[in-house]
């Protein structure tokens, strides 16, 4: 899939979601100094109201690295990409296919692009920056609007705890929450989903989330469905002190268009080399 280009179906569904997994910072909040046997269903709710409102800080924090991410297609090919914020928006650069760098002249090729595409931005004038920088960041709100909606949209019952990658969890089962009302057919998806999450003790940060639909949910004014099957999954790990971002997220979509049409697209993304952007 061309990465400028995903889905309008793709970001409706998902890109909200994996946002929702970007954001963290630790926090200091009693409930893990009471142990596991002490927390009810009401704190269970609380962690993740609390955890929501810490992530809101790196979707602060994002735009201030670059990353590299590396995509795997079905058949086993994929490709790697830098991915660097450029005057206010992302520009991605292709680095690798296959695990293998890609050779001199297409490196000379992609930087060369890269410099242009930066002269570019860098002589717009301020109402073309502006429409373009507006467009990511609008598009990063919309996304949050998941973010905020969480919270509301489930019920979440603390199953257990857990050591994952070094980290001591808690362990949340989420499912739709009876009598919820999305405030917009982006948010339509959560009334059809449940999931699991692994939230580290100690900070609140997500340390992995996997979520599924268990029944089709329309959107998109009822021309698009989400069937039962698509599933996704997150992890994150420490960046930056205080401040974790995704490591590999991975996806199976079914949807049905127009009623009519079905289609499954499969993902499978890993993030790698975060480095703060020099200022």
């Amino acid at each position: 899939m061309n990465r400028s280009t995903r889905s309008t179906l793709m970001a409706q569904v998902f890109a909200g979601i994996l946002i929702l997994a970007l954001l963290s910072i630790a926090v200091d909040w009693p409930v893990h100094a009471r142990g596991a046997a002490a927390v009810t269903e009401a704190d269970a709710q609380e962690i993740v109201r609390r955890s929501a409102e810490v992530q809101a800080a790196d979707f602060q924090s994002l735009p201030q690295f670059n990353y590299f991410q590396t995509a795997r297609n079905p058949d086993g090919t994929s490709k790697t990409w830098e991915r660097v914020m450029l005057f206010g928006s992302r520009y991605s650069r292709l680095v690798a296919e296959n695990g293998v760098p890609l050779p001199a002249d297409r490196q000379t090729a992609e930087e060369a692009r890269l410099q242009r595409q930066a002269s570019e931005r860098g002589q717009e004038s301020a109402s073309k920056r502006a429409v373009r920088v507006n467009t990511y960041e609008q598009e990063r709100q919309r996304d949050n609007l998941l973010l905020q909606e969480m919270p509301r949209a489930f019920d979440f019952t603390l199953t257990g705890e857990d050591r994952l990658r070094g980290h001591e969890v808690y362990v949340l089962k989420a499912t739709p929450r009876r009598g919820y009302h999305p405030p917009s057919s982006r948010a339509r998806v959560l009334i059809g989903m449940e999931g699991t999450l692994y939230i580290e003790k100690a900070t609140f940060h997500w340390v992995k989330i996997q979520a599924s639909v268990i029944r089709p949910v329309s959107i998109e004014g009822f021309i698009a469905r989400v069937n039962a099957g698509t599933r996704f999954e997150l992890e994150q790990m420490p960046v930056s002190t205080g401040i974790w971002l995704p490591s590999r997220f991975a996806m199976t979509v079914r949807t049905r268009i127009l009623l009519l049409f079905s289609r499954r697209m499969d993902e499978d993304e890993t993030y790698y080399g975060y480095y703060a952007i020099s200022r």
